[in-house]
């Protein structure tokens, strides 16, 4: 969305964004914490997610919990799946608007937004050792979009700017935001345990 854009909602967009901010997080938050609360090989786990709002937090219990049964069992019960999926469609929406790269208020919850993810059922039964050593394959990733997210910060305010100043959102940052939202959203989707494929290195 490079078209001309809003730029009374863009001025506030931090303001407007609370409501979403609190219940499912900020830009990278959720990624980066996953890390805080991931069982280690001893199975223990600490306290984390917090990133991800208040909502984001309670999709931590649920994929520590989807943890301990896919390692046990090869299964990951329905419920936390289906929980774990709707806390991060709402959230890939709330960044998106968050971040500028949509200007249409996005649904609490569940609703039609232009920004969406989607994932399809992992293959059955589940990997259990890749889960089992889920947060150490996932370090490369986190790495990355650590550092991505830097970029990211700097260019969504650049973006601010711009849309202030001329009613447009440069393509190039655009399609930077667009890329690293992609790539965050995927290492979360495999933080979350929803599929068991390694995520690609592209910001597509």
């Amino acid at each position: 969305m490079t078209e001309r854009r809003n730029r009374l909602t863009t001025a506030f967009r931090i303001i407007l964004a609370i409501p979403h901010l609190i219940l499912v997080g900020g830009p990278l938050g959720a990624a980066l914490s996953w890390s805080a609360s991931q069982p280690g090989e001893d199975g223990s786990a600490s306290a984390g997610g917090g990133g991800g709002g208040l909502i984001g937090l309670a999709a931590t219990v649920a994929a520590v919990i989807s943890w301990f049964a896919i390692v046990f069992t090869g299964k990951q019960p329905e419920g936390l799946r289906g929980f774990c999926e709707f806390y991060i469609r709402w959230r890939v929406r709330a960044v998106a608007y968050t971040t500028l790269l949509r200007d249409e208020y996005p649904p609490f919850g569940e609703g039609d937004y232009p920004a969406e993810f989607e994932v399809d059922l992992p293959t059955l039964p589940r990997n259990r050792l890749t889960v089992g050593f889920r947060l150490l394959l996932a370090i490369p990733h986190i790495l990355a979009v650590w550092f991505l997210g830097i970029g990211w910060f700097f260019t969504s305010i650049a973006a601010w700017f711009a849309i202030l100043f001329t009613g447009n959102y440069p393509r190039g940052i655009y399609d930077y935001g667009v890329g690293v939202l992609r790539w965050n959203s995927r290492l979360e989707g495999y933080l979350l345990l929803l599929y068991d494929d390694y995520p690609p290195f592209f910001l597509r």
